[in-house]
C-alpha cells in the first residue's frame, strides 16, 4: 500500500516540463492505481477462507461465512452486514445489504419508500408517486442454500459480494447505483454447520459426498422451505419480518440445486399450472428474468440449461411462491448437484437413461424449452457457482436497467389489490367463542407477521356468507375480521379459500404430478371455525365499529388470553397425564420425525429420542411410543453401508422389530403415523390393510390435500373433535378392516364429499375407508393413523388426536 501511495504523489507531479499528454497518461495510472489501491484493501475470500470458495473439496462453515462478510462490511462501504435474528440452534442468521457507498448511507430512506410504494394508502397523490419512484431504488433479496445440501450457493455468496464490492465496470455500477441487494448468505445458517462438519469428517471415506446421518435443519430438514406461511421455524419468522414488515423486495431469487441426471441449471418460466391468484403480470416478469438468466448462460456457452420444466406456480408456502401473494416477483434456479462439494462424472449413458422431468422429455433432445444439450462429464461445485454467479448478475441487470418498471409495477400490484372484485367475499369472519383459544391466536398472528391486517369487531354484525345470498345472519361480538381488499390481498385469498387443483393427467392417463401439494387453506388444516363473508348489512354504518389489531396481544386480550412475552411462544402442555414418550429417530433424516419434535416442543410435552440401539438392545421403557411416517425399509434397514460407517447403519434391525413386539405385548402403547402403519400391520398381523396399495395413477392419487373425516366423537381417542374434522392427506393411506371385533374404527374419510382442499384423482377409493384406529394387542395397544396428524407443523385441527392419543 505504501508503495503504491508514492507511486501514485510521484505521478502526480505538476512539473511543467512534463508534456500535456504525458499528464494525461499519468492522470489514467493516477486513477487506476488509486482503485487498486482501495480494492487492495477489501478482503478477497480466499485471504480470509484460506481457500477459494467452491473450489473441489474445499467448505466454510457458518462462522467462515459470517467472518468474511464482516471482514468486508469493515473493508468496503458498499457492504452493510446485519444480524436479523437467531436460528433455531442460537446462530446469527445474516444479511448483506450491497449497494453503492451512497445508498448504504441511507438505508432508512429506501426503506421507508419501498414501505409507501407496499401501501399506496400511504401515498397521498400522484406527485408524490412519482417522487417516490423517482427516488427509490430495486430492492432485490437472494437467498443462497436453504437446503444445505446444495451447499455451492453459500459459499459462491462470497464470491459475488466480493465482485459487487469491487468491480468498477459500468453494469456494476449501474447495479449499486440502482439497486439495493439484501444477500442472504444462508437461510439455514444451523445446516450450513451440519453439512460442513459431516463433509470434513468424511472427506477420504467411503462417505466422502453423502447427505449427514441427521436432519440438516433441527426440525424440519429440507421442509424448511415448507413453512412461509405457517412461520413455525424461527428462521422463516425473521426473514419473513425482513421481507413483509420492513423491506418489501420487489425481486426474491431463491437458489437451489435438484439431482445429478437432471438438466444443469432449470429457471424460470415455470411449467403449469399457475395459481389464479398469483398476478399475471408476475408471472410475465418472471419469465422475462429467466429468460435473461437463460441468455446470459447461453452467451458464456453454458449448455443443459432449461425453461418451462418441472417447477410449477401454483404452490404457496416456498421461499421463492410466497412472494408472489406479496405482489413480489419470485425466482427459483435449480442447478444439478455434485456430490456437497466434490465433483462427480456424468456419463452420456447415465443421462440417456434418465426419465425426463415435466417438461422435459428427454436430456439428450434439444427443444425449445432446452436448446442446448449437456452430454455428460466432469461436473464441479464451480460450475456451479460459474452458473449461479451468472444467474445472479443477469437478474440484478434487469433489477438497475428496469428499476423504474419494477417499482411502480409493485405500486400498481399493491393498488389493484384494494379495488373490491364481484366475485371475491369481501371478508372472512373467524368467530367468536370457539374452543382452542390459543390456536385462534396463534392463527391471527401468523397472519399479521405476514403483513394481513387483521380487524376487532366492537359489536355485532350482520353478514351474508354466500355470493348470492339474501338472508344474513348475525356476527357475534368478539369475532375477528379480515377484509380482502387490502394490499395483501392475493395472500389472503389464497390462505382462506378452498384450492380447486386441475386435474392434469398424461398420456397414458395417469396423474401428473406436480410440484409439491395441491391444497392448503390454512384455517381449515388449524381447525379455526372461519367464514366467508360477502355482504354486511349497512356495511358503511358499521365501518367506525371495527378496530385494527395492532400486535397478538391485543388479540389475546378480545380471546381472554394471557399476553404473550415474545412472538410465537410456546402453547401449553396438553396432557392431563404424564406419560412416558419415545419418538424413534433413525439415522435416515425424517422430516416427519422431525416435525413431530416440533410440536411436542412447541406444546412443552416432555420426550425421549429413541435410537437404532435402543430398539436392538430392547432399551424401550416408556409408556408410548411414536413411529414418524417411515417406510418400513427405512426403520428395519436404515442406511445403506455400502456408503455409511457401521455405526449410522442397519435400522432396528429384526432383533428391533421383536423388542418392538415385546414392547406392546407387555402393555406399551405403539402411535404409528402414514407410511410406518404398513409395517406394523405386516409385522403385528393386524386384520386390516391399505386399500390404496396397488392402484396405478390412474386409479388413485392425492400429492397433498385437505379432506374430511367423519369421527366418533365418543371414543376416547376424539376428545375435543368435531363430527367432521379437517386432516391432512399426502399420499397418505386408507384401511380397510377385515375384523371389525379387533379393530375399531375411530375416524373415517368421509363417505362422499371427502375433498375439502386441492386434489382428489379416484375419491371413492378412500371415501368412508379408515383414517384413524386403535387395536388392543396383547396387554398393549396399538393406534394406526393412516394420515398424518402433524403434516409440517401446519394441521393444528388434528394435533388433538395426538394428545388423546398420548395420555395414559
Amino acid at each position: 500500500m505504501l508503495t503504491i501511495l508514492s507511486v501514485v504523489r510521484h505521478l502526480n507531479s505538476t512539473d511543467a516540463s512534463v508534456p500535456f499528454a504525458l499528464r494525461f497518461v499519468r492522470l489514467g495510472i493516477l486513477i487506476l492505481l488509486f482503485t487498486l489501491a482501495i480494492s487492495a484493501q477489501i478482503p478477497t475470500p480466499k485471504s480470509v477462507l484460506g481457500f477459494h470458495p467452491t473450489d473441489d473439496r474445499t467448505i466454510a462453515d457458518w462462522t467462515q461465512i459470517t467472518n468474511y462478510f464482516q471482514k468486508l462490511d469493515a473493508a468496503s462501504g458498499k457492504v452493510l452486514v446485519k444480524e436479523i435474528g437467531k436460528t433455531t440452534l442460537g446462530k446469527p442468521l445474516i444479511v448483506a445489504f450491497i449497494s453503492s457507498p451512497e445508498n448504504i448511507k441511507n438505508l432508512d430512506k429506501y426503506k421507508q419508500i419501498n414501505q409507501k410504494l407496499a401501501n399506496p394508502r400511504l401515498v397521498k397523490d400522484r406527485a408524490e408517486l412519482e417522487n417516490l419512484i423517482k427516488n427509490g431504488k430495486t430492492i432485490v433479496a437472494i437467498s443462497c442454500s436453504i437446503h444445505s445440501t446444495e451447499i455451492v450457493a453459500s459459499q459462491m455468496s462470497m464470491n459475488l459480494a466480493y465482485e459487487l464490492a469491487t468491480a468498477t465496470d459500468n453494469n456494476t455500477k449501474e447495479i449499486l447505483n440502482n439497486v439495493i441487494l439484501l444477500l442472504i448468505p444462508s437461510a439455514n445458517p444451523d445446516g450450513i454447520d451440519i453439512v460442513a462438519d459431516w463433509y470434513r469428517k468424511t472427506l477420504g471415506t467411503k462417505s466422502e459426498g453423502t447427505s449427514p446421518p441427521e436432519l440438516y435443519h433441527y426440525y424440519a430438514g429440507h421442509d424448511d422451505n415448507r413453512d412461509w406461511f405457517m412461520l413455525n421455524l424461527k428462521e422463516t419468522q425473521a426473514i419473513t419480518k425482513l421481507f413483509w414488515r420492513e423491506w418489501f423486495p420487489e425481486i426474491v431469487y431463491d437458489i437451489h440445486q435438484q439431482g445429478q441426471m437432471a438438466s444443469r441449471f432449470v429457471i424460470p418460466p415455470f411449467f403449469d399450472p399457475p395459481n389464479p391468484r398469483v398476478a399475471p403480470s408476475i408471472l410475465r416478469e418472471v419469465g422475462l428474468i429467466g429468460y435473461k438468466m437463460a441468455a446470459d448462460l447461453q452467451a458464456e456457452n453454458i449448455a443443459g440449461v432449461a425453461t418451462n420444466s418441472t417447477y410449477d406456480t401454483w404452490w404457496h408456502g416456498g421461499f421463492r411462491s410466497a412472494p408472489y401473494y406479496h405482489n413480489s416477483i419470485g425466482i427459483l434456479s435449480e442447478a444439478a448437484s455434485a456430490d456437497l462439494m466434490s465433483p462427480v462424472t456424468i456419463t452420456k449413458e447415465q443421462l440417456q437413461k434418465t426419465r425426463g422431468a415435466r417438461g422435459l422429455a428427454s436430456l439428450l433432445e434439444p427443444a425449445t424449452n432446452f436448446p442446448d444439450v449437456w452430454e455428460g462429464g466432469a461436473w464441479r461445485p464451480a460450475d456451479i457457482a460459474r452458473i449461479e454467479m451468472i444467474a445472479s448478475r443477469a437478474l440484478l441487470e434487469m433489477a438497475a436497467k428496469f428499476r423504474e418498471r419494477y417499482l411502480r409495477n409493485f405500486y400498481e400490484l399493491s393498488k389493484a389489490n384494494l379495488e373490491p372484485k364481484t366475485d371475491e367475499p369481501q371478508a372472512f369472519v373467524i368467530y367468536a367463542g370457539q374452543p382452542n383459544a390459543e390456536i385462534v391466536s396463534r392463527f391471527l398472528e401468523i397472519l399479521m407477521w405476514q403483513g394481513i391486517e387483521v380487524q376487532q369487531m366492537t359489536r355485532e354484525l350482520e353478514a351474508a356468507s354466500a355470493r348470492n345470498q339474501t338472508d344474513f345472519h348475525e356476527i357475534p361480538l368478539g369475532s375477528f375480521l379480515v377484509f380482502v381488499n387490502q394490499t395483501q390481498k392475493n395472500n389472503v385469498l389464497s390462505l382462506f379459500e378452498k384450492q380447486v387443483y386441475p386435474e392434469r393427467l398424461n398420456a397414458k392417463g395417469e396423474a401428473e404430478v406436480p410440484y409439491d401439494v395441491a391444497g392448503w387453506t390454512l384455517p381449515l388444516q388449524m381447525g379455526i371455525d372461519y367464514d366467508a363473508v360477502w355482504r354486511i348489512k349497512d356495511s358503511a354504518k358499521y365501518q367506525n365499529t371495527l378496530k385494527p389489531v395492532e400486535n397478538i396481544n391485543q388479540a389475546r386480550q378480545v380471546l381472554n388470553l394471557q399476553p404473550n412475552k415474545e412472538p410465537f411462544a410456546k402453547l401449553p402442555n396438553p396432557l392431563k397425564t404424564n406419560p412416558k414418550i419415545g419418538l424413534y429417530k433413525g439415522f435416515t433424516g425424517s422430516m416427519d420425525e422431525g416435525w413431530t419434535r416440533f410440536v411436542l416442543d412447541a406444546f412443552q410435552i416432555p420426550f425421549q429420542s429413541v435410537s437404532d440401539k435402543d430398539f436392538r438392545t430392547n432399551n424401550l421403557n416408556f409408556d408410548a411410543i411414536i413411529l414418524p411416517a417411515d417406510s418400513e425399509n427405512s426403520i428395519v434397514k436404515g442406511l445403506s453401508a455400502e456408503r455409511y460407517a457401521e455405526e449410522f447403519t442397519g435400522g432396528i434391525t429384526e432383533q428391533g422389530v421383536a423388542n418392538l413386539k415385546k414392547f406392546v405385548e407387555n402393555g406399551g402403547k405403539l402411535i404409528c403415523f402414514d407410511d410406518s402403519c404398513e409395517m406394523i400391520i405386516k409385522r403385528f398381523n393386524l386384520p386390516m390393510k391399505n386399500a390404496l396399495n396397488g392402484l396405478k395413477r390412474s386409479e388413485f392419487y392425492n400429492p397433498g390435500s385437505v379432506v374430511k373425516l367423519e369421527v366418533d366423537t365418543k371414543n376416547p381417542l376424539a376428545r375435543g373433535l368435531k363430527e367432521e374434522t379437517p386432516a391432512y392427506f399426502t399420499n397418505s393411506s386408507a384401511f380397510e378392516i377385515t375384523d371389525k371385533n379387533k379393530v375399531k374404527t375411530v375416524a373415517r374419510y368421509a363417505v362422499k364429499n371427502s375433498l375439502l382442499s386441492g386434489w382428489t384423482l379416484g375419491e371413492k377409493h378412500m371415501n368412508g375407508k379408515t383414517a384413524l384406529a386403535e387395536t388392543n394387542y396383547s396387554k398393549g395397544k396399538i393406534i394406526l393413523f393412516g394420515f398424518r396428524p402433524q403434516h409440517r407443523g401446519q394441521s393444528f385441527g388434528t394435533f388433538p388426536f395426538i394428545f388423546n392419543a398420548l395420555e395414559k
